[in-house]
């Protein structure tokens, strides 16, 4: 009784262990059955050529009797004929073993032959059904994996729900503020890049100015350009009203 309660625990741990792979990849479950009917099937092709073997020696055999038959019946003929019933008798009594012994063996051939279809029939059966079972799995597998595929882009449309709230979201508000921070550094660095330009235009326009008045210098002092003549203007300075002119007498 105790060893009853014990083994039936084992086989329903066993059970449940099954059912867990069962359930865990099923596929993968359905290609081992189906490989295990396919060596079933292999074995039972090979027996029924071993039993086809069988009815091949027994039909054999019978043609064999037929074919003796017809020589008893050819020698109890000639005997007859030849006036020896003695002998004739002889293979007569022969031929009538031989002819209970053909219809033994023509009842053995037709049982065997007619077993050989029947099981014929059942491997082709099954296997037929075997080339619908790995249809089943092939289209099974390739709709397995679409179904997972449609769930996990269910899933992914629901979680993708873009806010600060959620774990994307904030890593969008980061993302943001690194090209925020990059897009502020570059306009520093533009804005930078402009100052001091008054200063060094300036220096520039003095460098070219005094460079051309060496150059018209070195002309005056070649003889090449005549000296500039510059008016001088007298500007009267306001200090209050003119005096006037005293008159001579």
């Amino acid at each position: 009784m105790i060893f009853k309660k014990f083994f039936g625990a084992v086989r329903a741990q066993l059970n449940k262990l099954a059912n867990f792979f069962w359930e865990a990849d099923p596929i993968a479950q359905m290609q081992y059955e189906y490989d295990l009917a396919v060596e079933q099937l292999k074995e039972g092709r090979v027996g029924l050529e071993q039993y086809r073997g069988l009815v091949e020696r027994v039909s054999r055999q019978v043609k064999d009797g037929e074919a003796h038959l017809n020589k008893l019946t050819a020698q109890a003929k000639a005997y007859l004929k030849a006036g020896d019933r003695e002998t004739a008798s002889k293979f007569a009594l022969e031929l009538q073993k031989a002819k209970g012994q053909v219809e033994q063996n023509k009842e053995q051939l037709g049982m065997h032959e007619q077993a050989y279809q029947n099981n014929l029939k059942k491997i082709q059966h099954a296997n037929k059904k075997l080339v619908e079972v790995k249809e089943k799995i092939t289209r099974y597998d390739a709709e397995l994996k679409m179904s997972e595929a449609e769930a996990e882009v269910a899933k992914l449309s629901q979680s993708f729900d873009i806010n600060l709230t959620t774990d994307f979201g904030q890593l969008e508000s980061i993302i943001q503020g690194k090209i925020d921070a990059n897009r502020g550094k570059a306009r520093v660095a533009s804005d930078l890049s402009t100052e001091g330009m008054d200063q060094i235009v300036a220096e520039e326009r003095m460098e070219k100015s005094m460079a051309e008045d060496a150059l018209k210098g070195l002309e005056i002092e070649l003889g090449m350009r005549a000296p500039e003549t510059s008016a001088v203007v007298d500007t009267a300075k306001d200090l209050g009203p003119a005096e006037p002119a005293k008159q001579t007498e």
